[in-house]
């Protein structure tokens, strides 16, 4: 590729850029399903840094490679605009969207501009073609990275929400726990509770599993290893909630609890910490 046919396009973009801008935006406001006055403005901010960047970055390369150095500011707003693209909930369709409108009234610029020479046209239309699919091959994938990244911040959100560590009494703690065990969350309430138990210096942890629906060798385990770093940390601990069923899953799978203290509901665990801990709850009549 030469300077001169590198050339074509950076000069076509800086001379005609606010009557590009207009038919750009017009061509992507009318793909949007959902409009709105922020993300209107938002797009139009977008769109009226991108040509200047794109200008720059063709003049200082030389050269279409979107991957060159010369491009690293273009990748980075095209990188910033998925990211808010995600935020806004817009799909990946419309986030290239704001690539693809752009071909139409840039080729129509190219046509007439170089309608007299045949081979720079052919050549041009091929080039900035494949600049602008490689762009918006670009912005799909940020705004994917982008998404990703969201779910996961999502996830980890939702599994400290689930596993809530509250004291109840002065060196008593617990842990009520809801919904299913895996090796993600279990490490989670291990980490809670650890920390927890180092920022009250709490003695006795309950663990109460009313609310898990069932157990298996996988769930014990995970108990009885927080119930081993619990212990590591000074503090000893109590497993509350089992019932029927679960009890009869856990002597079936030859789980091994003598070491650890366990009861049915949640009240018995507490009065069991009371009275470790030296506390006791006396009830007062009304009456008397």
């Amino acid at each position: 590729m030469s300077m001169a046919m590198t050339g074509h396009l950076a000069k076509i973009l800086n001379d005609n850029q606010e009557s590009l801008l207009e038919e750009w935006l017009g061509g992507m406001l009318s793909r949007m399903v959902r409009r709105d006055k922020t993300a209107e403005a938002d797009i139009r901010q977008h769109a009226t840094r991108f040509i200047p960047l794109v200008v720059k970055a063709i003049e200082k390369g030389q050269a279409y490679d979107f991957d060159s150095p010369a491009f690293a500011d273009v990748r980075a707003q095209l990188a910033e605009m998925s990211a808010a693209r995600v935020r806004q909930g817009f799909s990946p369709t419309e986030t290239a969207t704001f690539i693809f409108a752009l071909k139409e009234p840039l080729f129509a610029l190219l046509r007439s501009t170089l309608a007299a020479d045949p081979a720079a046209l052919t050549a041009e239309l091929t080039d900035t073609g494949r600049l602008f699919d490689r762009m918006g091959l670009y912005t799909v994938e940020e705004y994917q990275r982008s998404r990703e990244n969201v779910i996961m911040r999502q996830q980890q959100e939702l599994l400290e929400l689930s596993t809530p560590v509250v004291q109840l009494w002065k060196d008593v703690l617990a842990l009520p726990l809801i919904g299913t065990l895996d090796s993600a969350r279990t490490q989670v309430v291990m980490e809670n509770l650890l920390q927890k138990i180092i920022e009250t210096g709490a003695s006795i942890a309950i663990i109460d599993i009313t609310g898990v629906p069932t157990v298996d060798t996988l769930v014990a385990q995970h108990l009885l290893k927080t119930v081993a770093a619990a212990r590591l940390m000074g503090a000893d601990c109590i497993i509350s909630g089992i019932r029927p069923q679960i009890a009869q899953t856990i002597v079936h799978l030859g789980v091994n609890l003598e070491d650890v203290t366990t009861k049915a509901t949640l009240a018995d665990a507490f009065l069991v910490a009371l009275k470790r801990v030296g506390a006791t709850v006396t009830r007062t009549d009304k009456a008397a």
